[in-house]
């Protein structure tokens, strides 16, 4: 796996890829702070996971809190990127609305889903004014901007009132299909989702 620079200022500037090491880091920081928790991995482990030395470790990041932003960044362009596969050049509000859920269900009902990145990020950063809740928070208005725009295109009397309806659904998807039952999580979001189609597709 290759990983792109960690926000859209460095990706503009950046010429060469990233030093091995830093990818390593990057991609241990991945994988631990999604299935361990971020602040229940410690550097050390980081380090250890790494296969690097803590000078750098520090010389590429220079703190664990750096690198949780990156990770947490990270998330989000992968978030986003997903969001637009699964839109893509779709027509009609069934099929655009559908790969949309379609892409929920299956980052559901895969074997590693550990919840959503960006739901346990804030869950561990309540400070509202914290970087941390910055990037979670960026993600959610992105996404729901962006449905906005899609039931404009497919002219919903109420893009934007639809655009949060669907937001929240897919979010109560991915809290509720962690904590309790998937199938019904997964129901519920298609109720929503069928719902927000056929008001697409009403006559006016």
């Amino acid at each position: 796996m290759t990983l792109t620079a960690p926000n859209p200022a460095a990706t503009a500037r950046r010429e060469r890829p990233m030093a091995p090491a830093k990818v390593r880091i990057l991609e241990t920081a991945l994988r631990l702070f999604y299935d361990e928790g971020i602040r229940a991995t410690g550097v050390d482990l980081l380090i250890a996971e790494s296969s690097v030395t803590k000078a750098t470790f520090y010389k590429h990041f220079g703190s664990k809190d750096r690198l949780v932003l990156d990770y947490v960044e990270i998330q989000r362009q992968r978030g986003e990127a997903r969001l637009e596969d699964a839109i893509g050049d779709a027509r009609g509000a069934a099929a655009t609305i559908g790969r949309v859920v379609d892409m929920v269900e299956a980052t559901i009902e895969s074997d590693s889903y550990r919840g959503c990145p960006f739901m346990n990020a804030a869950a561990e950063y309540p400070d509202r004014q914290h970087p941390v809740r910055e990037v979670t928070s960026a993600y959610t208005d992105h996404v729901a901007a962006r449905l906005s725009e899609v039931f404009a295109e497919l002219e919903h009397p109420l893009p934007g009132a639809a655009a949060d309806e669907l937001t929240l659904a897919i979010n109560g998807a991915y809290a509720w299909s962690y904590m309790a039952d998937d199938v019904a999580a997964r129901a519920g979001l298609r109720r929503v989702a069928e719902r927000l189609i056929a008001e697409c597709d009403a006559p006016r």
